[in-house]
């Protein structure tokens, strides 16, 4: 068998559950924090107390390393799935299912089983505190999440059987899901990829789908690339397209088939917003839109990778003259990513109080968009679709561009945008969608997934 790996705070009953999971299979079962102890021959309070948290990572990520890749069960500390090396390992060929409990019973379970601080807070407070902080990793590191705050660890480890065995949505909700993907451009072999995963009795219970939500969304290059990445590091999921004309829709098909996630691209960025549980600060505060959504633990939650995409590549012009030509929801991430590179940054959009609603909102200045041979900027960034296929217009002229321009064009489809192509031929620095692309691509598998994947690897499967 594929392994089972437990992870979680501590207190949420790991060791306990996962024994009798391993009983039941007859496999082994594997504790991390026990397996450090023994390598090293002292307790971890000693190691913590000796040499600190950074040497005791150092020992948990080497144990990890050396852990067998079949025929176990392993519960991991509670810190290990901060490390995306570890998640790499951890992740491997197996199901990582997260144990999660209420404040109230970690505190009384861990009054009866002390444990070496990680803060100098009262107890209460640093599970507060720890958890809130490693809230992104639990969820990244959860194929599936059970909740131990009022059950024993046989009913616990019953329930990993049962969703091990039959998976989480029902007939009904795969039959709904397949009916609703029917009627979006997914090619034929990814439908019949679908039909596999979402049948009454399906191909693996254990397969969780992902996808882009979007319309249309035909055009996007997320199922090429993270199917290969899923293959690349040995994971059980499925990318596809959640195609439509209404996200309320979309949004209702993924949780019922406890989807893992969407990628949410034009028109659905800031309609998403309501339909979500929880939204990370910087979407909510300063952009307004969501461009990933995480499904964990019952919760749905919105972040905004595509301002890091935007801010890497231009990391080099800080403090810039910029103008950003549009004001919809990559806009809003784009016109975020310049304010935090202390760049000057002028909106330029067809509809000028959109243009003057986001300036509002991002601190930029706002203009006509006609204006833009008077504002003689240092960067452009094109976040319409101006040039999207199938439509191939450009926002500029060519007699609008010179070579001290440096022109970022947001979109990725194709690589080479007819703004990207006037662009070169003046001699301009230029910047394409594609490293956009990357970067935001890259900061959504580690909110999945926990992996730190290196951008020449998204580089070579989108190619």
């Amino acid at each position: 068998m594929n392994r089972i790996v437990l992870t979680g705070f501590r207190g949420t009953g790991k060791t306990e559950i996962g024994k009798i999971l391993a009983q039941e299979k007859q496999v082994r079962f594997l504790d991390t924090d026990t397996l450090i102890e023994q390598k090293t021959g002292r307790s971890i309070p000693d190691i913590f107390h000796e040499e600190g948290e950074e040497r005791f990572r150092k020992i948990e990520r080497d144990v990890i390393a050396s852990l067998p890749e079949t025929d176990a069960i392993i519960s991991t500390g509670g810190g290990a799935v901060v490390d995306p090396e570890n998640m790499e390992h951890l992740r491997k060929d197996s199901t990582l299912v997260l144990l999660y409990s209420d404040i109230d019973t970690i505190e009384q379970r861990l009054e009866r089983s002390p444990r070496p601080p990680l803060t100098n807070l009262p107890l209460r407070e640093e599970i507060a505190e720890m958890m809130e902080r490693r809230r992104q990793n639990y969820h990244a590191a959860a194929d599936f999440c059970i909740d131990t705050s009022e059950t024993t660890p046989a009913t616990a480890a019953e329930t990993i059987r049962r969703i091990m065995k039959t998976g989480v949505p029902g007939p009904k909700e795969r039959r709904e899901a397949l009916a609703f993907f029917r009627t979006g451009r997914i090619p034929a072999p990814g439908m019949q990829r679908l039909e596999t995963l979402l049948r009454d009795v399906p191909e693996d219970p254990g397969t969780r789908i992902l996808g882009v939500a979007g319309y249309p969304c035909a055009h996007s290059k997320g199922p090429r690339l993270f199917n290969n990445l899923f293959v690349h590091y040995h994971l059980n999921y499925h990318y596809t397209l959640f195609e439509g004309p209404g996200i309320e829709e979309i949004m209702k098909i993924a949780r019922e088939i406890d989807a893992k996630g969407l990628s949410v691209t034009i028109p659905f960025k800031q309609d998403v917003i309501p339909l979500l549980d929880e939204i990370d600060e910087h979407a909510a505060q300063s952009i307004g839109a969501v461009n990933t959504v995480v499904f964990a633990c019952g919760a749905a939650t919105g972040y905004n990778t595509d301002w890091l995409g935007v801010r890497k590549p231009l990391v080099a012009l800080k403090g810039a003259k910029a103008v950003l030509l549009g004001a919809g929801g990559v806009a809003s991430a784009a016109a975020y990513a310049l304010r935090d590179l202390d760049m000057d940054v002028t909106i330029l959009n067809r509809t000028p109080q959109n243009a003057k609603a986001l300036a509002e909102r991002s601190g930029c200045r706002w203009a006509a968009w006609d204006t833009f041979d008077d504002i003689h900027p240092d960067l452009v960034v094109n976040a319409t679709p101006l040039g999207m296929e199938p439509d191939v217009r450009t926002p500029l002229r060519p007699g609008q561009l010179y070579r001290e321009l440096t022109v970022f064009d947001l979109v990725y489809t194709p690589p080479i945008t007819p703004l990207i192509e006037a662009a070169r031929a003046v001699g301009c620095p230029t910047i394409t969608g594609t490293d956009l692309f990357i970067e935001q691509a890259k900061e959504q598998f580690w909110l999945w997934f926990g992996i730190d994947v290196p951008a020449e690897t998204i580089r070579k499967y989108i190619s």
